[in-house]
């Protein structure tokens, strides 16, 4: 993991102004918030800087206005949200240019400021150093609290931080080390657990996590290419053509002393709807118009019962189509094995990804993994062994 500077090297800040990469990049409907959670993990960061008389300006991305002002994504709309968690917050109409210096100018000690969509400037997600230079000119001191716009190597996240001084924010650092602590420098063994519909989209996170993990778990329609790979019928089931990816992460895996675990048993039905009658049945007796839709309950056993010697694990994606009951238990009773052993032995859980994250809170454990990142791309990226920009970027200009 790169080394980089956190809130506990900035040293005295009263007064100064200081640029916070956030991510305000929130589900918004007819105006109104729905999930609010990545400002509640921007506020240790907040709470520390105005503790300490710090004048906060917050820069953020919302949507995708393609460089246009547009009010559908102005962040003026989670104002309210935000008061609530942190108190007064004024708002500027932009984010570079005379609408943001002057209401840079009126901050005062432990002060914040909300700054206008970064996206309505094309300079953003061009890196265009013209704009990183507009915006690094509203503070003092940089400081990046947005892993999750990290894999983005826009004017936010990497041009910015090669202006000013450039720190990591507590949210920022608390993913890095659990990351750190996940793949770089793991307890072993280390299971990771991966799903989806599609071997092809996780192509450079499989050949990452052979080289990485003891024990790699594969999940959901995913499984279904690495069972007809080894010449099981799979039925109706979503399965992809191309066998010969399977056969080579698995060739590879075996090669690299990853133990690949896929379903002993799996749970049909020959309709994909809420209450379709099911059958749990072992994986050579799935008939030609069965859809496998979660993995059985021998399969639950046998994953929880390797759970017992495991150290790390680290999870992408859902076993099964955990949206619609009853193809939930798979995924549901593995998660709540994890969350188990995390609270009673110590084991180290870490997860992330859209679906992931969904899958965990359904099963009632989101808040019982070690870790568990709102980051999407950025953190498959990580997965997958790629730099990621804004956090190299935090290493450029240390003071």
């Amino acid at each position: 993991m790169t080394s980089f500077q956190t809130l506990d090297d900035l040293g005295d800040v009263r007064g100064r102004r200081i640029l916070v990469r956030v991510d305000y990049n929130l589900p918004i409907k007819d105006g109104k918030v729905g999930d609010a959670t990545r400002i509640d993990r921007s506020l240790p960061t907040l709470t520390a800087l105005k503790k300490r008389g710090a004048r906060i300006i917050l820069l953020s991305h919302l949507g995708r206005p393609k460089g246009t002002p547009n009010p559908a994504f102005s962040l003026r709309q989670i104002l309210p949200v935000l008061e609530t968690r942190i108190g007064k917050v004024t708002f500027a109409p932009d984010c570079i240019g005379d609408a943001a210096h002057e209401a840079v100018s009126t901050l005062k000690d432990g002060d914040i400021l909300l700054l206008e969509n970064l996206r309505f400037h094309t300079g953003e997600e061009a890196n265009d150093p013209g704009f990183a230079k507009a915006l690094a000119a509203s503070g003092d001191i940089f400081v990046n609290d947005a892993f999750s716009a990290a894999h983005r190597a826009h004017a936010s996240t990497v041009g910015v931080a090669e202006i000013l001084p450039a720190f990591a924010g507590r949210a920022m650092e608390a993913e890095l080390t659990a990351l750190s602590k996940a793949l770089d420098h793991p307890a072993r063994p280390v299971m990771a657990f991966v799903g989806g519909a599609k071997i092809s989209t996780k192509l450079d996170l499989l050949d990452n996590l052979t080289s990485k993990v003891d024990i790699l778990v594969i999940g959901g329609a995913m499984a279904n290419t690495f069972l007809a790979a080894q010449g099981i019928p799979v039925g109706a089931s979503l399965c992809e053509h191309d066998l010969g990816t399977a056969r080579a992460i698995l060739k590879a895996a075996a090669e690299k002393s990853c133990e690949i675990l896929l379903p002993h048993d799996v749970v049909v039905a020959q309709e994909f709807k809420a209450g379709a009658p099911d059958r749990n049945i072992p994986i050579g007796q799935v008939g030609q118009a069965d859809m496998i839709l979660d993995i059985g309950a021998a399969s639950v056993e046998a994953i929880t019962d390797r759970l017992a010697s495991v150290k790390t694990v680290v999870w992408n994606g859902p076993l099964g189509a955990f949206e619609i009951p009853p193809f939930d238990r798979g995924t549901s009773a593995v998660a709540q094995a994890v969350a188990k052993a995390t609270k009673a032995n110590g084991l180290i859980s870490v997860a992330g990804g859209g679906d992931t994250v969904a899958a965990l809170n359904h099963a009632g454990v989101g808040d019982d993994f070690t870790y568990i990142s709102t980051a999407g791309g950025a953190f498959l990226e990580w997965l997958e062994g790629k730099d990621l920009p804004g956090v190299i970027a935090l290493t450029a200009n240390i003071p």
